[in-house]
């Protein structure tokens, strides 16, 4: 037996054991969700890369339920942080306080002490507050008076902020944006759809009745298969070189960082196993590369003065680039 032969059954199971599990996590949230199929995927996607999801959509199109419906899936602890400009760091991340009745200090954990964690309108929280945020979410763990706690895992924060209310919030800038995994948008449902909520939701919520389908420990091994979903070097090029793109597009003043890139080609693989495959198609990254790269490319003033937006000219950076094609 090749070495060939043994790397792609290797990849052929990784694949099979995380697309059963991503498959029934799905069909539970589902119960729930409704026709927000892509965003489920997404969402998965995240889980199996590690990564965190910024949402920027209006209220009330099911952000909280979709965050506590992953969670109950998954058997986690789900927590919600609701931001304010009052909020000050030591309340996401935990106090020290004086226990009179042991006559010793003991520590009291923030919510960001949680597997899923939705920080709401994370853009009205003070540049600060969004700072200790967004190191618990890059370094996985907190620090307090200097003792060091780990966060659980899986850990995934989910954060929202409103694309239309500006007033008293503070726009995180591109380093922190650069931060998160993936930008995504709800949106709001369709006519069906929305009818579809209206008799799910008649009696009762469906998220009462959400059971568990998959342990959390079982999800974190199973992240660890990720990186045996096989890719063809042509395509992983083809991932580098739409990255490259946006560094040359001149409607940008920066392109998108190394970090997009791994982002990129982690989420691509994860992806692909989600959607029952054990190799990478170029139609995976096409996909997947407007929400892990358009936070991450700035406009240059010009193209702003124009009326474009980073989306229109990512696309037009993905569309420039080749398509590796078999043989």
């Amino acid at each position: 037996m090749t070495k060939e032969t043994t790397g792609r059954e290797t990849s052929a199971a990784a694949a099979a054991a995380l697309h059963e599990v991503a498959s029934r996590v799905k069909q539970n949230i589902e119960r729930v969700i409704v026709g927000k199929s892509d965003v489920i995927d997404l969402v998965l996607v995240a889980l199996y890369s590690d990564g965190h999801i910024l949402i920027e959509d209006v209220p009330g199109i099911g952000k909280t339920t979709l965050a506590k419906a992953i969670a109950r899936s998954i058997g986690c602890e789900f927590r919600r942080i609701q931001f304010t400009p009052d909020v000050m760091p030591s309340d996401i991340t935990g106090i020290n306080f004086y226990n009179q009745k042991k006559g010793e200090f003991e520590f009291r954990p923030g919510p960001i002490i949680a597997n899923i964690v939705l920080a709401d309108e994370i853009n009205r929280a003070t540049p600060r507050t969004q700072s200790a945020l967004l190191e618990a979410m890059e370094e996985r763990q907190v620090t307090v008076e200097g003792d060091t706690f780990a966060l659980p895992r899986p850990f995934l924060v989910l954060a929202t902020q409103n694309p239309i209310e500006l007033e008293g919030t503070f726009p995180l800038p591109e380093a922190q944006l650069d931060r998160f995994f993936m930008k995504i948008a709800l949106g709001y449902p369709g006519e069906d759809e929305e009818d579809a909520i209206l008799l799910r939701f008649e009696d009762a919520s469906p998220l009462e009745d959400l059971e568990p389908v998959v342990a959390a420990a079982d999800l974190v091994r199973l992240a660890r298969l990720v990186p045996h979903v096989y890719c063809e070097p042509s395509v992983r090029r083809y991932m580098v070189q739409i990255v490259q793109a946006t560094r040359r597009h001149p409607a940008f003043e920066l392109g998108a960082s190394p970090r997009g890139s791994l982002g990129l080609f982690r989420g691509a693989r994860a992806l692909a196993a989600v959607r029952g495959r054990d190799y990478v198609l170029p139609d995976d990254v096409k996909f997947l590369a407007p929400y892990v790269l358009t936070h991450r490319v700035i406009l240059s003033s010009q193209s702003r003065l124009r009326g474009r937006d980073a989306a229109g000219a990512l696309q037009e950076a993905i569309e420039s680039v080749p398509v590796p094609v078999e043989g």
